[in-house]
């Protein structure tokens, strides 16, 4: 009698670490990785500026309108170097070659005036006889006048600096009207340039001061009725570096993040020209 034939059975017994326990690891491990991205976050805003705290907490309180103080909404020129006496001379070249390449300031070239001066980077714009940037005897800007203040206005409203605006006339009398004088006209340029510099991006806060001198301080001091004498002046105000003592007794460099301007006590003395 033949033996039967058992079948052969194979049995493949699957090992797996799949299931409950399988992707624990990675989730642990996410949370982990996300616990120290949120640690490093709160260490970096402790260290840094209160204008970058400022910025951040802004943007998760509303996006749109923080853009202008994040950074995000630049336009212009990334370059633009604040005002210090480091490289203030990069700074002046920087504007000059800005205005070169404008062409319809070819003819204006004389009535620009950019120096560096004890309150620091002073942008004269000088009228002439015709009235160059603004319209004769009024606070009212001329096209010229306009498109040159929003030139530089794209130059500045990135720096960190202060600025300071003046209004100065020459000695003739505005009119027998003693109500509105020079004194009246010197401070309503000012302010026209101001509010044209602050339309194209220049912030409330970088205007430190705002000042009408009538012809108090002439540019031509033998003739106190030379059209040149009729000018504003945007002032660069210096960037100070503050310092903190060290454990030498000596002091040290903090940077300029939290740089703050310097006060100006002394009344400025304008560029003159005999």
């Amino acid at each position: 009698m033949t033996a039967q034939k058992r079948p052969i059975i194979v049995i493949k017994r699957k090992v797996s670490h799949g299931g409950h326990h399988g992707g624990a690891w990675k989730v642990a491990y996410a949370d982990f990785v996300t616990a120290m991205m949120a640690l490093f976050i709160v260490l970096w805003l402790l260290g840094s500026s209160a204008k970058v705290r400022k910025a951040v907490a802004g943007y998760f309180n509303d996006p749109h309108s923080s853009l202008k103080e994040s950074g995000t909404q630049k336009t212009g020129n990334d370059d633009t170097l604040p005002a210090d006496r480091q490289n203030v001379e990069k700074l002046k070249e920087q504007i000059e070659k800005a205005i070169r390449e404008q062409r319809a300031f070819d003819k204006l070239a004389k009535q620009i005036e950019i120096t560096i001066t004890a309150e620091g980077l002073r942008i004269e714009l000088i009228e002439d006889k015709s009235g160059t940037f603004f319209q004769s005897g009024s606070a009212q800007l001329s096209d010229s006048g306009q498109k040159l203040l929003a030139l530089l206005a794209g130059q500045l409203k990135f720096l960190p600096n202060h600025l300071l605006l003046e209004g100065h006339t020459d000695a003739q009398p505005y009119s027998d009207n003693a109500a509105y004088t020079n004194w009246e006209l010197s401070a309503d340029r000012a302010n026209a340039a101001r509010r044209l510099l602050q339309q194209d991006g220049v912030g409330k806060s970088q205007i430190s001061q705002v000042r009408g001198y009538a012809d108090q301080f002439l540019r031509v001091k033998n003739n106190p009725l030379d059209p040149t004498n009729r000018r504003i002046s945007i002032i660069v105000q210096w960037l100070e570096v503050p310092t903190v003592p060290d454990t030498a007794g000596g002091k040290k460099d903090v940077g300029t993040a939290e740089a703050k301007v310097r006060a100006v006590i002394i009344p400025p003395n304008p560029t003159q020209k005999k």
